[in-house]
């Protein structure tokens, strides 16, 4: 019974693993559209000369020239005097994917600034030193026009693949140093031969290249600021496009691992203030003149996850930021790897803001790294903030005004509570007094037109029973379109929004999206509502203090003497928060995946909506439809015709504005949908993992909606979706987790052999593992507690305990059933392999006896008299020690993926002839005694070892009972070998990556693989030919004084697979390699000690299993 549910148990965990395989990948395949926009140029690369060296000949420097006229380089390279920019290309990328940001600067600096307006702009954060700027970024001026053009340089790394091999990695940056200390070169060689010929140099040498890198070479941009040959200071910008640095993309080869780990440290370092042993100071940091940014390209990038591009740990807050692509102003798109290089939005963005770097006095990039930062954040992040908590600010009013403040900064960045910038005074329309006035007596205002009124709205009255926030959503202009005061009483004049008294406020409104303007049949017709491109919010702190809020829109003249069209809008309300929240729990998720989740909103109901789930989006992303339901059509006193189906009507449209939901997420920040009816909603956070944050497994979503329509709306989680995201989330910890699953499976073998029970198939082994509810459990939660409790002696915050669990959990089972289906896969391979060669062997054996084919038997004599040479029986005695020696040399003179192959190929053979010899004993048994005759035993044995024992083979022959013992000793080497070479197999299967980068480098200069790499692939190897029998499950050895000890593998593939349990929990399966090294250079030194005791005539004790080997 116990057999049939393990069957069925493994049946299961095998269907559940291929379906979310195939659902997951079906899902990634599928085309992204990414909303962006092509860029256009016209490219010329001119040829940088390198000084002479290895690297020199290999990779390339260029500089990039925008237009279609042809041009002399060695002229154009005399006038270079702008500011010098480094384009780093990424895994497999070319030097010239530099053109859409070369392109766009050109055309930045010669168009000028973008134009500037009204909303309400980001700033730094108190941690990132906002606090210390005077007004936060109201101090800095961005520029009128741009004083020196941006000369972008670009290095041809030959499309290598970096993200594969740490090697690689380390000579791109090697070169980066140089093509740096080049540029610096080529501009006071250009500096001298323009003063040799009398020409004028404005400004001053530049001292300093700005970096910008996309994907890895973003990475070895920031490698190469550490490297100890860069010049001081050398570098001070560094900008990355989709890059990863908080471990590898493919943290597969141990050597990529800790040169990531390596730099990371660096950086860390170079900031920390210098110090004696005495606590004196020293010098300033090392990196204290550096400033890093990175954009990450949010969920659409299917490569590098945003959590990976994340600064955090590695830049302190005062020197670096990251910026999701979603709540990038102006550009508000998730988009694909490679797309983050030519979409236009981003593209211009970063073309004005790296202009805006440069100071018009020197020509050269502002020195204040807090300047750099700021205008970082200026022009790359929006107004809204990119974490948001709507729950905890509406209940804080019940408890401190001081956390009103904190918790508005929350939601619009850098808001500031008694300092609010005023229109220009260039901007002004007349306002005719009190007789166009209105005054609101309800909390929703509506705004259809630019009708020139002013709106009174009485604070006291109308913001009571708890509606003391303010919200407006509106597609007018600050300043231009609309203005909003504070006024502490009734005013009487129109010019009274001078008064000091008065607050203007304008300045609060932050932008967002907005979707496709509706088009108008004809002019002066209605059309419908548009979409609100700006959002308001007032807190209660805000308008401490004032009575009133007033809402003035710009006046618009009419057209062929009709009413102005309604082309405009603005709604705004006093609300109440909590009126607003929905929460979606995690069952009700999980649940909405068969049937949708509805909620209706009836007409009047707040204009704000907080959704908070349960699970993040980022994990089990959600599609939100919103339709119609009504909009107060049969009180119009239309027909009932007309006015019936009010869901299809166009007059619901014609009065509700289009929906808008505001996405936030711990790590991937802000993302907004406009004109939202259906969506499906995904965030790049990463929940469930041993680095995440507390909060990082719910996403709150802000629903803005007219409060004029009723909506019925329906939530349903996508399990595709889903399946997709944890494969890119969760790769790299299942792959770990599978290489566990061998680990103990090997412990599971190993715990028979040492209780005299034949040695299981490595498939029941695994079943075995997997029995409920030992040893199931504490094979998963001992790793699991293990890892909580080093989280936190380090002082490190713990991730949500029940999404890590779980998520941990359907890893380790996913990675079972991914071993399940390798295991079997390779038993049948071998099955069939056996089988075949077992029947021609027997084939030719008859042959042979009749003498029908003298050719065959002649073959045979002469192959058989090859084997018993004196060389060829040394090697065939030996032949571990020779497998050892070539793939160790491979390993660590050519590359370990080749010496990898060379034991699997020792494993496989091993495994082939230890079940041909299986199969072969039964099948000739049969044939002799049917045929009454005798048979000839092979002279070879399970590894193919040259066994020319005569008396053994009389043993073997002799005794019916011999036979049956020879085919379990010959069954149970098969399965020890097997659980082996499915180990090697996936250790070598994580150099892959590698050797297809070292095999696109052949004959462009190799170098030897690190020292790492190869250290630890000698201890697998090691590992693989020490512990090559089942005997090896146990070595025997005895000390004088001491006697004979046992050291039993059980215990160590334990601790191997508990590691390996560890390493993916870290995201790190790069570190599985370290317990396989380990065991194998222990399993050496055991094995000579054990031959040591023998050979000293020590007595060693026999095991029962002696009778098999």
């Amino acid at each position: 019974m116990q057999s049939v549910r393990d069957k069925c148990r493994v049946a299961t965990l095998v269907a559940l693993t291929v379906f979310v395989g195939l659902v997951g990948l079906y899902s990634l395949i599928k085309p992204v559209s990414n909303g962006c926009i092509m860029t256009y140029m016209y490219p010329t690369y001119v040829p940088i000369s390198m000084p002479e060296s290895v690297l020199a000949g290999k990779y390339g420097l260029y500089l990039y020239h925008e237009g279609w006229k042809k041009i002399d380089f060695d002229e154009h390279l005399k006038k270079l005097n702008g500011v010098p920019v480094l384009f780093i290309p990424g895994n497999g990328g070319s030097y010239k994917q530099v053109r859409s940001l070369a392109a766009e600067s050109d055309r930045a600096y010669q168009g000028g600034p973008l134009d500037r307006s009204h909303y309400q702009e980001a700033s730094l954060t108190p941690e990132e030193g906002g606090l210390e700027m005077d007004g936060g970024l109201g101090g800095i001026q961005l520029p009128n026009q741009y004083s020196r053009r941006l000369d972008w340089f670009t290095v041809d790394l030959e499309g290598e693949h970096s993200a594969m091999d740490g090697r690689i990695l380390e000579e791109h940056t090697e070169y980066v140093v140089y093509a740096i200390h080049r540029i610096l070169d080529r501009y006071k060689e250009s500096w001298d031969a323009r003063a040799k010929e009398g020409a004028a140099s404005v400004g001053s040498l530049p001292t300093s290249v700005i970096l910008v890198g996309h994907s890895m070479g973003g990475f070895v941009a920031r490698a190469a600021v550490v490297h100890p040959h860069l010049r001081m200071s050398a570098v001070e910008t560094v900008l990355t496009l989709s890059s990863p640095h908080q471990s590898p993309p493919l943290a597969l080869q141990p050597s990529l691992g800790h040169y990531f780990a390596w730099v990371n440290d660096e950086w860390r370092k170079g900031f920390q203030v210098q110090m004696t042993r005495t606590g004196h100071h020293v010098s300033a940091p090392a990196l204290s003149h550096v400033v890093a940014v990175s954009i990450t390209g949010g969920a659409n990038d299917y490569q590098v996850r945003t959590k990976l591009e994340s600064l955090e740990g590695i830049v302190p807050p005062r020197h670096g930021l990251t910026i999701s692509t979603t709540g990038m102003k102006n550009v508000w798109l998730s988009m694909e790897h490679q797309a983050i290089l030519w979409c236009n939005q981003v593209v211009v963005q970063v073309s004005h803001t790296l202009l805006s770097l440069v100071d018009s006095k020197t020509g050269q990039t502002y020195p204040d790294t807090q300047k750099r930062l700021a205008i970082f954040a200026k022009m790359l992040r929006s107004g809204v903030a990119q974490s948001f908590n709507w729950m905890n600010q509406s209940h804080s009013l019940q408890h401190s005004t001081h956390s009103l403040v904190d918790d508005e900064r929350g939601l619009l960045a850098g808001s500031q509570v008694h300092s609010f910038p005023t229109c220009p005074s260039n901007i002004n329309w007349s306002n005719d007094g009190l007789e166009r006035d209105l005054y609101i007596e309800t909390t929703t205002v509506t705004v259809l037109a630019m009708d020139g009124r002013r709106r009174w709205l009485d604070i006291q009255k109308l913001g009571s029973d708890g509606r003391n926030h303010f919200i407006l959503v509106t597609n007018l202009a600050p300043c231009s379109g609309v203005r909003l005061h504070l006024w502490p009483e009734k005013g009487k004049l129109a010019s009274e929004p001078a008064d000091r008294r008065v607050r203007e406020v304008t300045s609060k409104m932050v932008h967002i999206p907005s979707g496709p303007t509706p088009t108008q049949i004809e002019p002066g017709s209605q059309t419908e509502q548009p979409p609100p491109s700006a959002v308001f919010l007032l807190s209660p702190e805000d308008m401490l203090g004032f009575r009133f809020l007033t809402i003035s829109v710009a006046p618009r003249p009419s057209v062929s003497g009709r009413p102005p069209p309604a082309a405009s809008m603005a709604v705004g309300q006093f609300f109440d928060p909590g009126e607003g929240e929905r929460e979606f729990s995690r069952l009700a998720m999980l649940s909405s995946m068969y049937s949708e989740k509805d909620i209706f909103f009836k007409e009047d109901h707040p204009l704000a909506f907080n959704l908070s789930f349960g699970i993040s989006l980022g994990l089990l992303p959600v599609t939100l439809s919103l339709k119609t339901a009504g909009c107060g059509i049969k009180k119009s006193g239309l027909p009932l015709e007309e006015a019936g189906d009010v869901e299809h009507n166009r007059l619901c449209k014609l009065r509700c504005f289009p929906p808008v939901a505001l996405a936030w997420d711990t790590n991937s920040g802000l993302h907004v949908i406009p004109n939202l009816f259906t969506e499906t909603i995904v965030v790049d956070s990463s929940p469930g993992l041993l680095s995440s944050t507390p909060v990082s497994d719910r996403t709150t979503v802000l629903l803005l909606v007219d409060p004029h329509c009723a909506y019925k709306s329906s939530i349903s989680a996508s399990f595709t979706a889903a399946a997709s995201r944890f494969m890119l989330l969760y790769g790299p910890k299942t792959t770990a987790l599978s290489i566990a699953v061998i680990f103990f499976a090997l412990m599971r073998q190993a715990w028979f052999w040492d209780r005299d029970l034949p040695i299981p198939p490595i498939l029941t082994a695994v079943q075995l593992n997997l029995r409920m509810p030992s040893p199931f459990l504490p094979l998963v939660v001992v790793p699991i507690l293990v890892s909580l409790l080093l989280s936190l002696l380090m002082d490190q915050s713990l991730p949500p305990l029940a999404s890590f669990t779980v998520i941990s959990l359907i890893c380790y089972l996913l990675g079972n059933g991914l071993m399940i289906i390798v295991i079997w896969s390779s038993q049948l391979v071998f099955s069939v392999a056996a089988i075949v060669h077992v029947f021609i062997s027997t084939r030719w054996q008859v042959w042979e006896l009749n003498r029908h084919v003298l050719m065959f038997h002649w073959f045979l004599n002469l192959s058989s008299g090859f084997f018993l040479l004196k060389m060829v029986r040394l090697v065939r005695a030996n032949l571990r020690i020779l497998v050892a020696l070539v793939a160790s040399s491979l390993v660590c003179f050519v590359h370990p993926a080749l010496g990898l192959f060379i034991l699997l190929s020792s494993d496989a053979l091993c495994c082939h002839f230890a079940l041909c010899s299986h199969v072969r004993r039964r099948e000739i048994t049969e044939f002799n005694r049917e045929a009454n005759g005798g048979f000839r035993q092979s002279k070879f044995d399970s590894c193919g070892n040259f066994n020319g024992d005569p008396q053994l083979e009389e043993n073997y022959s002799s005794s019916p009972e011999s036979t049956q013992s020879f085919v379990d000793t010959q069954l149970e080497i098969f399965h020890h070998q097997h659980s082996l070479l499915i180990l090697h197999f996936l250790t070598m299967l994580m150099f892959v990556p590698s050797l297809l980068a070292w095999w696109q480098r052949i004959g462009t200069g190799q170098s030897f693989p690190w020292l790492i790499d190869s250290v630890l692939c000698i201890g697998v190897i090691l590992h693989g030919i020490c512990n090559q029998k089942p005997d090896s499950n146990s070595f025997l050895f005895s000390f004088p004084g001491i006697g004979s000890k046992v050291v039993q593998m059980y215990y160590m593939y334990q601790v191997a697979g508990y590691y390996c349990f560890l390493a993916g929990l870290t995201l790190a399966p790069y570190k599985i390699f370290y317990p396989s090294a380990a065991i194998g250079f222990l399993s050496f030194l055991l094995s000579m000690l054990q031959k040591r005791s023998r050979d000293k005539g020590a007595h060693v004790v026999k095991r029962k299993h002696s009778h098999r080997h």
